[in-house]
């Protein structure tokens, strides 16, 4: 018998190393599909994170926008309602008014007022007429304000008379007829 030539398992060999090369390679490139994806590190390093991340990035800077904007208009909106609605001798301070006498004073919700000088009268048609809060009492129509006292109106319709010459400090909306 003869003997087999080594040529010939040298190329079954290398035939046989081919082979396997190409389908490996085969299956690599093909890459997966719907049912059974493959993505490499590398793709979701430099290409899918970075895009999501962009996307992330415009869609935040696009709200945070449209918040801004919402914020200004009701900014706005409340500023327009705060200066029609205040009339003369509103403030967010106190605010030294004088009254003589038989002068009087009307203020809106939530106006503060602290008698200095001098006798007031509240008047009201519904009790109670103001908030004492530095007793947390309240005060009736009528009834002569004490100084050093905070008071403050939590109805509409308010008014204090002067008698002789008075000096408060206002927080709030009032107009001193």
């Amino acid at each position: 018998m003869k003997k087999p030539d080594k040529h010939i398992y040298l190329r079954l060999g290398a035939l046989t190393l081919a082979a396997v090369l190409l389908g490996t390679s085969a299956a690599l490139a093909a890459g997966g599909d719907q049912s059974d994806p493959l993505i490499t590190l590398s793709y979701l390093n430099q290409t899918a994170i970075p895009q999501i991340v962009r996307q992330v990035e415009d869609k935040t800077a696009a709200k945070q926008r449209e918040l801004e904007q919402s914020f200004a208009d009701q900014i706005n909106q409340y500023k327009q309602q705060a200066g029609q609605n205040t009339p003369s001798g509103g403030s967010a301070s106190y605010t030294l008014v004088s009254m003589t006498s038989g002068q009087v004073m009307s203020f809106g919700v939530g106006c503060e007022l602290l008698p200095r000088v001098g006798t007031v009268t509240v008047k009201s048609s519904t009790s109670p007429a103001l908030i004492d809060l530095s007793t947390g009492g309240t005060v009736s129509s009528g009834a002569a304000l004490t100084k050093n006292h905070l008071y403050m109106a939590t109805i509409a319709d308010r008014t204090l008379t002067a008698s002789g010459d008075v000096k408060l400090l206002v927080r709030g909306s009032y107009s001193v007829a």
